[in-house]
């Protein structure tokens, strides 16, 4: 049995546990993950729909044979001349989808024309996304893919050692972004993204890599991913090109210390509220919380955010095989942000860091 039937039997004992008629799928990691189908997206419908009887796809007759050299489920094919209407038609029926008042679980990261066509088409569906189907599935990593990403961890640290070695007065933050995309391609991986911030511009969460140049002491803010073998990996690190000043440093210790705390909390069967409220109350403590403005982490898989999300609210329930961010950091307009990141995936007895990169680098 192929990976892809493992997950679709998977699939179809959560939606008998959570009475579920239908999944609707469109182009999107969901889709991958499911079916190992990637399809070319764009205004053409493509979906798989799945019910406990049948599944197959919805595919414009253009992409079909190249979609079909990766499964071995049925095509229902439009052509252009024709439209989707008597395929999806077609699917549905196959499906056993016409009684009215069915429970439908619908890719919420597909295009809304593509939603309302398939909505359209049933009978009074009752809908939700996919949290407690395919995204609870997904939140499971299995060895392969835990593999797949601590290959993926360790080559981003590789990259990042790459350019702190060579850092020096008058770089520019695109020129430590270039060392870092070199090495990932130099290795066979692509970049997945990259935030150089140097000085004030790390007090910026989601900074743009800039062209500001480094000077002696200033704070460096690294936070870059690459994708290998299908799977990326995420990871920041903070450090203090000079001669580190105190603040700086206590500053450092406690996002450090908020990280530890985050760790300490995730166990399987704590909720991801109490790992974000871990962290926070640390930086809190020490009289920064209105500086930590983000949440704590987020899943890691075929995405590099997906779900859990370890976030102040959420109300999901830590499994083991989760993989996550824990991410705290201090941010002081201006001046610098500190942020540090490990990626964890969480074992019976807590979680396991894949990067093997120090957090406290010091150059």
């Amino acid at each position: 049995m192929s990976i892809h039937d493992t997950r679709l039997r998977a699939l179809r004992a959560e939606m008998a546990k959570t009475d579920t008629d239908l999944c609707i799928l469109g182009p999107s990691s969901h889709m991958l993950w499911l079916t190992g189908v990637d399809p070319h997206g764009d205004e053409r419908p493509v979906l798989v729909i799945v019910s406990q009887d049948y599944a197959g796809f919805l595919m414009p007759a253009l992409n079909a044979d190249a979609a079909r050299q990766n499964t071995a489920l049925p095509f229902h094919s439009w052509g252009d001349a024709d439209g989707p209407a008597q395929a999806l038609t077609d699917i549905l029926t196959q499906a056993g989808a016409t009684r009215p008042g069915l429970s439908v679980v619908l890719d919420e990261t597909m295009r809304a024309d593509f939603a309302l066509l398939v909505l359209d088409a049933l009978d009074s569906p009752r809908r939700r996304f996919t949290a407690d189907t395919v995204g609870r599935l997904r939140g499971h990593k299995d060895a392969a893919e835990v593999e797949a990403l601590i290959a993926s961890a360790r080559l981003n640290d590789d990259a990042v050692r790459a350019a702190m070695a060579q850092l020096k007065v008058g770089m520019t933050e695109r020129d430590v972004q270039a060392i870092i995309h070199d090495y990932y391609k130099a290795h066979g991986a692509q970049p997945e993204f990259t935030i150089i911030g140097f000085g004030a511009n790390g007090a910026f969460p989601h900074h743009h890599t800039s062209d500001a140049v480094l000077e002696d002491n200033m704070a460096v803010l690294i936070d870059t991913g690459c994708r290998i073998g299908g799977y990326p990996s995420d990871m920041t690190r903070s450090f203090w090109f000079g001669t580190e000043p105190d603040e700086y440093r206590t500053i450092r210790a406690t996002v450090d210390h908020a990280v530890k705390a985050a760790m300490a909390a995730a166990r399987p069967g704590v909720k991801a509220r109490e790992v974000d409220a871990a962290a926070r109350g640390v930086i809190e403590a020490a009289g920064y919380g209105p500086k930590f403005v983000h949440r704590t982490g987020h899943g890691l898989g075929i995405d590099v955010h997906e779900g859990p999300y370890i976030t102040a609210t959420s109300e999901t329930v830590l499994e083991e095989g989760n993989v996550f961010s824990i991410e705290p950091g201090i941010y002081l307009a201006g001046r610098f942000g500190v942020r540090l990141e490990e990626i964890v995936v969480l074992r019976k007895d807590g979680p396991e860091i894949l990067s093997a990169l120090p957090r406290m680098l010091d150059l």
